[in-house]
């Protein structure tokens, strides 16, 4: 552990029982490598801590414990009291040390774990002794990255929000659902969408029969991701990208984090699937939050049937949500017309790039151009549709149709 003092620059402090000491300025921080001690703090911080999902310390567990992460934890703690805490890990790229949120791209919306009396955002003196504190204890270190963050969650805002270097490329979709299923329907041609629903209702009768599954079992969250890698890497191929979800330990990772969610009372991430004529056709993977629903991934079968799947299920998850009092359902990072088709709510995330070294400090540049660029094609209509069909006439596949997952 390393305990910087917010009066004094990478100056340790120690105490027989581990703790982070206070300082004369009522802060201090410590930097701990995430083994089971600090593990168990965090876990028991986060049970009333605000923190979105990927920080959940279900997620955390299960990403440390699949791909073997090199994780750490840093707490920012206010008179004597831990107040912010950030779940870390460090990976190398280009000869560069990165720490990231615990999961990389697949870790989204983030926002740190914050205590409920924590009620004002990380201070000058908090984030230069907190940037001292993670250089000491790891000078391997060149860029800290947090990518992907809410500005506001659970009516809170965001701790690390003065760090904000660059907004998001990508934006994130949402639906308001507070006024119920029926008010929102009323709000997105709601005649027509439950049109289209008796529509696939029928369909799939037509097609031999339908069934809505949730994962309940381990049995059940083996078949559902099992179908998703395989729907996913075929559908990534057609569209020239990237397949994130290929790495083995990846997917280790979603099959233990929803492996032990199933096996929770309440269980904070839910995998469901459409199965047509005994096929699975279409399956999420969804994050449960104090107030709302967030769609983390989704994966739907292209065939003869051309059956939507993944409108039925977004629609099936809206009404449920809605009948739980649910007031919001996320759509996740990600513009898409068949997001624009049901959201009203729009966030522009922010991300954090503070360097630690020169080389960190050169790589911050970089990063912030990039982003930008990136963010400059996909505000351009015209040039992110051209870039997609580059993209897929690559990979040869077909012009990207408007799809529904």
């Amino acid at each position: 552990m390393v305990d910087i003092g917010a009066t004094t620059r990478a100056a340790e402090t120690s105490r027989s029982d581990g703790k982070a000491a206070p300082t004369r300025a009522g802060f201090s921080v410590d930097v701990r490598s995430a083994n089971e001690a600090a593990l168990s703090d965090y876990e028991a911080f986060c049970a009333s801590a605000v923190h979105a999902q990927a920080q959940h310390p279900l997620w955390v567990r299960s990403w440390i414990d699949a791909t073997g992460a090199d994780a750490l934890i840093a707490t920012v703690s206010r008179d004597g009291r831990p107040a912010i805490s950030l779940a870390l890990e460090v990976v190398r790229a280009g000869g560069f040390g990165i720490a990231r949120f615990i999961g990389g791209s697949h870790a989204n919306g983030n926002f740190a774990a914050v205590a409920p009396m924590a009620t004002h955002p990380l201070t000058d003196s908090e984030a230069q002794a907190l940037s001292d504190a993670l250089h000491a204890a790891r000078p391997d270190i060149d860029l800290v990255l947090l990518e992907r963050q809410n500005p506001r969650w659970e009516g809170r805002a965001n701790p690390l929000q003065r760090l904000a270097t660059v907004e998001s490329p990508n934006v994130s979709l949402a639906v308001d659902l507070s006024g119920g299923f029926d008010e929102m329907l009323s709000r997105h041609n709601g005649k027509r969408k439950r049109k289209k629903f008796r529509l696939q209702l029928r369909r799939f009768e037509e097609a031999g029969g339908h069934r809505l599954i949730e994962a309940r079992t381990v049995e059940d969250v083996d078949h559902l991701m099992t179908a998703f890698f395989e729907l996913k890497a075929a559908r990534f191929g057609k569209q020239g990208i990237t397949n994130v979800f290929e790495p083995a330990d990846v997917q280790a990772f979603f099959r233990k984090l929803f492996t032990d969610a199933v096996r929770q009372p309440a269980p904070p991430f839910i995998l469901t699937g459409i199965e047509v004529a005994g096929v699975l056709r279409g399956i999420h993977g969804m994050s449960v939050v104090a107030d709302g629903v967030v769609c983390e991934f989704s994966a739907m079968l292209e065939d003869e049937l051309q059956i939507s799947p993944g409108f039925f299920l977004d629609y099936t998850a809206m009404e449920e949500a809605c009948a739980k009092g649910m007031k919001f359902f996320d759509f996740s990072v990600g513009d898409e017309d068949y997001k624009r088709s049901w959201c009203d709510l729009e966030t522009r995330q922010f991300d954090t790039l503070m360097p630690l070294t020169a080389k960190g400090r050169m790589l911050r540049g970089w990063k912030m151009a990039r982003s930008r660029a990136v963010r400059a094609v996909k505000s351009n209509a015209t040039l992110w549709a051209l870039t997609k069909r580059l993209r897929a006439g690559v990979a040869g596949g077909a012009k990207p149709a408007a799809s529904d997952d």
